[in-house]
């Protein structure tokens, strides 16, 4: 997996070979185009984590490579570039052609990036209706916890 992973994803890349070698000897991230091999739809990590898990409940069903962003507290999901999706929610950002995504190495995390879930070099990506799905139901779930979280907060729980 790991061999083509790497070849897989370097492949949005200008040059590949730079590409590889930045993974190998320089600061670990690369910036890649999206648009022609995957989009990336970003959301809140907190939205995004518990999406993720929703996702993995089809042990059958293998989600799509996704990212998290540590630092900005996001997560990324790698989805079949389509130019006239149009993605809308609360902190939902939608990066397709003529955007750039910084893109750790498929082996390991760097800096502030890792992978949740490492891209399996075959191409999988995640379906866009399947997330959408498990986007609502973690919404939905994120909003009936929150009056629950505040109270507590409130009570200095």
């Amino acid at each position: 997996m790991g061999r083509q992973a790497v070849e897989w994803l370097a492949a949005a890349a200008t040059d590949p070979q730079e590409c590889k070698r930045a993974w190998d000897h320089g600061t670990g991230t690369v910036l890649l185009e999206a648009g022609r091999f995957w989009d990336v739809l970003t959301v809140p990590d907190r939205l995004g984590l518990l999406a993720l898990d929703l996702l993995r409940r089809d042990p059958l069903d293998v989600p799509g490579p996704t990212l998290v962003d540590c630092a900005a507290r996001r997560v990324g999901f790698f989805l079949p570039p389509d130019p006239g999706s149009e993605w809308i929610g609360g902190g939902v950002r939608h990066a397709g052609r003529g955007s750039w995504v910084a893109v750790p190495p498929p082996y390991r995390p760097a800096g502030r990036l890792e992978w949740l879930v490492p891209p399996n070099g075959a191409g999988t990506l995640h379906t866009p209706a399947a997330l959408e799905a498990a986007l609502r139901e973690a919404a939905a779930t994120l909003a009936v916890l929150a009056p629950v979280g505040a109270e507590r907060a409130e009570q200095g729980w």
